[in-house]
């Protein structure tokens, strides 16, 4: 796992697909690759069923039970939950301002955080995603005490024509709530959201930090900038068009976890047979639920949002170009100067690191204060894998609350009540955290 560095290492990629050929070309060889594994992890695990079948013999009825509890497993899904105290603050139709800030820590003398998580037909939930493995923790320990996140709400028919001026909106009003200043941290669809904000506000943010954020949507190989160039090269807009309107106007969660499943079968499949194969064992069933819960609940997108973005950004790149115009004002990310922090995943094939690492071509924050790393694995592990949460998350926030709080408070002696307060809520970033080591790794996109 690469160290937090201000110099930038080589990140090129192959070139995103020019042309729908080329963009064809890329989904065919992923699919095989795809494919591919699929079948390497069928394999594997009927040989292991047939291992365990001829060292631990069982009955035609244990075995019939211990299918039943894997049915189980599999159909009995909750709805996700916050597991952190917290109070909504600010409420509107389409999301929610959600404090997260511990009594205690309200006057800590330090800069407010905003944290937008991913809205990509899932809940909010996965900056929270359990009481050991949450993102949330994590800020909080790094002593970014006065937290707060915006949890997106799931579209409806009266929330349908909501627009990414509707979005904008409620984080310019949550950072005036908060004081009118804040760090911004951004998870993949909330990076993206985040820059073009910072872009239209660059007085507004302090510290603004990426993950897994779609800045430049054609560099690197990525299905969906693939599918989407093919599709749109093809088409235009209409097959996007006719999904929202089969949601009712809104683009229905349901076909977007269709869509992250297809891009991963191997993994899919892979979570369910690991599942028949520790079926007996309570924590790989728990850690199971617990993700599947979040996974498998969708909530759908307004339409007129998501159709812009297509538009946009997944198809005209509009944000890399220089060329996006929100409500008449130009969102250049030049305007952006303010010390940058940009995580991405070595295997993200949803967000290649290339297409988060553009972006600091294209701002204006000084090389110096750029800030890379590269965690160890996948897309949604950005947000609530151990690994990243343990390892990548602490040295990033730690950085970010050091240029957060005063030059009194860092001084010691002569600090304030409120700077001491904000220091005492510091512990060891790792310790928020369960430590994965020895437990078994649930495959996700």
């Amino acid at each position: 796992m690469s160290a937090p560095t201000t110099v930038r290492t080589s990140t090129s990629t192959p070139s995103a697909p020019s042309t729908i050929r080329d963009a064809l070309r890329h989904l065919a060889t992923y699919n095989a690759t795809a494919a591919t594994r699929t079948a390497v992890e069928i394999t594997r695990s009927a040989g292991q069923l047939w291992l365990d079948a001829v060292t631990r013999p069982v009955t035609p009825v244990e075995w019939a039970a211990r299918n039943a509890l894997w049915w189980s497993a599999m159909l009995d899904r909750h709805e996700p939950v916050w597991h952190r105290a917290n109070t909504i603050t600010l409420s509107t139709p389409y999301a929610h301002l959600r404090d997260f800030t511990a009594p205690e820590h309200r006057t800590d003398d330090v800069v407010p955080t905003l944290v937008l998580p991913p809205q990509a037909g899932h809940s909010s939930h996965v900056i929270d995603f359990s009481p050991r493995q949450s993102q949330l923790a994590v800020l909080a320990a790094s002593g970014l005490t006065r937290l707060h996140a915006l949890e997106w709400r799931a579209a409806t028919t009266a929330t349908r024509h909501v627009t990414i001026t509707d979005y904008l909106d409620v984080i310019d009003r949550s950072i005036r709530r908060m004081g009118g200043r804040a760090n911004l941290v951004g998870d993949c669809q909330g990076g993206w959201l985040a820059a073009v904000y910072a872009a239209l506000h660059p007085d507004r943010v302090h510290t603004l930090t990426l993950a897994g954020a779609p800045i430049d949507f054609h560099a690197g190989e990525s299905v969906i900038a693939s599918s989407t160039r093919a599709m749109t090269g093809a088409m235009g807009l209409a097959p996007y068009r006719a999904l929202v309107a089969m949601g009712g106007g809104n683009m229905p969660g349901a076909a977007v976890l269709t869509n992250f499943i297809a891009i991963a079968p191997q993994s899919e499949i892979s979570r369910q047979l690991q599942l028949l194969e520790n079926i007996t064992d309570d924590a790989h069933v728990e850690r199971y639920r617990v993700f599947e819960d979040w996974f498998k609940h969708t909530q759908d997108i307004p339409g007129a949002f998501y159709l812009w973005l297509v538009e946009h950004l997944f198809h005209g790149n509009e944000l890399i170009s220089g060329d996006l115009v929100v409500d008449g004002r130009r969102a250049d990310l030049a305007n952006i100067t303010c010390p940058l922090f940009l995580l991405a995943g070595s295997t993200d094939h949803i967000t290649p690191p290339a297409q988060l690492f553009a972006a600091a071509d294209v701002v204006g924050t000084p090389a110096e204060q750029v800030t890379f790393r590269t965690a160890t694995g996948g897309h949604l592990g950005l947000f609530m894998g151990r690994d990243a949460l343990r390892e990548d998350w602490p040295a990033l926030m730690e950085a970010v609350y050091a240029l957060s709080v005063s030059a009194r408070e860092e001084s010691g002696p002569g600090e304030s009540a409120s700077g001491k307060g904000a220091r005492r809520g510091r512990r060891r970033t790792a310790d928020a955290v369960s430590d994965p080591t020895g437990t078994h790794r649930l495959p996700a996109p």
